[in-house]
């Protein structure tokens, strides 16, 4: 066998099984996305994200998930958080804010995990262990799980460890609009066909209870949502008559049929656009 062709069988197994991707760099950026097939770990130079302090309407979730950050990253114990409610409430906004104003005091990394790569979580915590002069928030973003979905038991790895334990410098905060990350007529109908309803759901509901904080985020009022874009309008410099601007914002939100943090960006972003300013 000549040497062109053993090159190109050993090209082959290479596709087959790639080699180890090189330990990933934790000084390049304040934050990284996890990616896999080949797994990695890849910066983003730039998160995209808002000021805590336009974040209006979650005061209690925010002062329990910025304290709990803080003395994560100072070295102390803390909890995994399960962000749950209502849609366009700011759940991933306020992960992403807190981490950055922690992050100016601490060395806090942001590492995030899709829902479908959860399988590969074992490799990924295997890198952040390694990295013992980092501490790092394991950030999934909308979590949930449907009937035939398996993806949670690896999610127990995160949360429980297995034998090793979850590692010390480790966090997993989670966002969903579920409270228990599977859809209540799955629990009802697994314990309407089980021989022991009680246990039926045991092992999928209790997923949750793993979480030490559960922070509720709920539908905003009217004037919460006013609120959310005068405060907009005061960070970006964008001057509009307050009578006006009330009617144009109760307009928009009624043509949505819902008010919420996501519409009252919505409508600052059309508003800045009309006005010339750039965000």
């Amino acid at each position: 066998m000549d040497n062109a062709t053993l090159l190109r069988i050993a090209e082959a197994f290479e596709r087959i099984s790639p080699r180890p991707q090189p330990a990933p760099d934790f000084d390049a950026a304040s934050a990284f996305i996890w990616h896999v097939a080949p797994d990695r770990l890849d910066p983003v130079p730039n998160v995209s994200g808002v000021d805590l302090s336009l974040l209006v309407g979650i005061n209690r979730a925010r002062d329990i998930l910025h304290d709990n950050t803080r003395l994560f990253a100072q070295g102390l114990p803390a909890n995994n958080a399960l962000l749950w409610g209502a849609r366009g409430m700011g759940k991933s906004s306020l992960v992403k804010a807190i981490h950055a104003e922690v992050n100016q005091k601490h060395n806090l990394k942001l590492v995030e995990l899709s829902r479908e790569d959860l399988p590969t979580v074992a490799a990924l915590l295997g890198h952040l262990r390694a990295a013992k002069d980092h501490r790092f928030i394991l950030f999934c973003d909308d979590l949930s799980f449907s009937h035939d979905d398996t993806h949670y038991k690896s999610l127990k790895a995160v949360l429980d460890g297995g034998i090793e334990g979850r590692p010390e410098n480790v966090i997993f905060y989670a966002t969903s609009n579920r409270r228990h990350l599977m859809p209540r007529d799955m629990i009802e109908n697994e314990r309407s066909s089980a021989i022991s309803p009680s246990e039926a759901v045991e092992e999928k509901v209790s997923l949750s209870d793993r979480f030490g904080l559960w922070l509720g985020f709920h539908p905003c009022s009217q004037d919460e949502y006013l609120a959310m874009i005068d405060g907009y309008c005061a960070a970006h410099g964008v001057s509009v008559d307050a009578d006006t601007l009330r009617a144009e914002a109760i307009e928009w939100q009624a043509t949505r049929g819902s008010r919420s943090g996501r519409v009252a960006w919505q409508f600052f972003t059309d508003l800045a656009a009309r006005h010339g300013v750039k965000l």
